[in-house]
């Protein structure tokens, strides 16, 4: 199976060196329309789908190889490996920036900085520790059930609150068409590897300037979340951003843009 297949990979721009964008759950590569085409006077712009998502071949999506976030970085190495013959800049959505810092961390070499949207390591507390990840186990456990039970409805109820964005109500039926369009047994997968995951030891281990892109107003990634990541995270740099919701890609692209300009202008030097 081509890469093309699995992940309906695009290629768009020019320049030495590459810029992937990796979307977060419920998503798809369509999420950066509002900023990926603005890269590609400078860099090749990659955009694909996870596996199991979007236009992916949902028939490769193999519940053991994705029981783990680290079954997505492996196809975020495979890409790269056919399309970017140069150094990489990693842009990740929510999980898919935990996906771009395991890959980073497994091939060090390849990534020249990482820009991470909403990014959170564990959404789960840990009181034990005094972290801040946005949820208690059981509402975690909770949200998982109710996906089993009626993953229609849960998508019409949680998407809009996930987007924000309260002046732009076509943003919030987009994303609630995107999360219903998704398989449901693959997302009820997908969000169980999500919501349980606990990267946060891998997080001292990523070596690559990090733009860690904070909303100030986020349900799914509280600012406790980017406060922890910059105490934590080499080389990384907290910006946060006036807006409400998780995609600032598509609510703030401007504010999104400017922050990650700025970086890469430090970072690429």
């Amino acid at each position: 199976m081509s890469l093309q297949t699995r992940n309906h990979v695009h290629v768009n721009g020019k320049g030495a060196a590459t810029m992937v964008f990796i979307h977060g759950f419920g998503c798809d590569q369509t999420m950066w329309r509002a900023l990926a085409p603005a890269y590609e006077e400078r860099f090749r712009v990659v955009t694909y789908d996870l596996t199991g998502c979007g236009q992916s071949d949902l028939a490769a999506y193999d519940r053991i190889k994705y029981g783990t976030l680290h079954g997505h970085a492996a196809d975020l190495l495979e890409i790269l490996d056919v399309v970017s013959p140069g150094p990489v800049v990693v842009v990740g959505h929510s999980v898919g920036a935990t996906i771009g810092m395991l890959a980073a961390i497994a091939q060090p070499q390849r990534f020249k900085a990482q820009v991470m949207v909403g990014p959170s390591p564990c959404y789960i507390n840990d009181e034990e520790v005094g972290y801040v990840g946005g949820f208690n186990r059981e509402d975690i456990d909770g949200l998982l059930d109710t996906m089993e039970t009626d993953y229609f409805g849960w998508s019409r109820s949680v998407a809009p609150m996930i987007m924000g964005a309260p002046n732009q109500p076509l943003l919030r039926e987009e994303l609630t068409d995107r999360f219903c369009r998704n398989d449901p047994g693959i997302a009820r997968h997908f969000a169980r590897v999500t919501f349980l995951s606990d990267h946060r030891a891998d997080v001292p281990r990523s070596p690559a300037p990090a733009l860690i892109l904070q909303c100030s107003d986020d349900l799914i990634a509280p600012r406790e979340v980017g406060a922890w990541l910059e105490r934590h995270l080499p080389a990384s740099t907290l910006r946060t951003i006036h807006n409400v919701g998780h995609c600032p890609h598509l609510s703030a692209p401007t504010e999104s843009s400017r922050a990650i300009d700025a970086f890469l202008a430090q970072a690429l030097r």
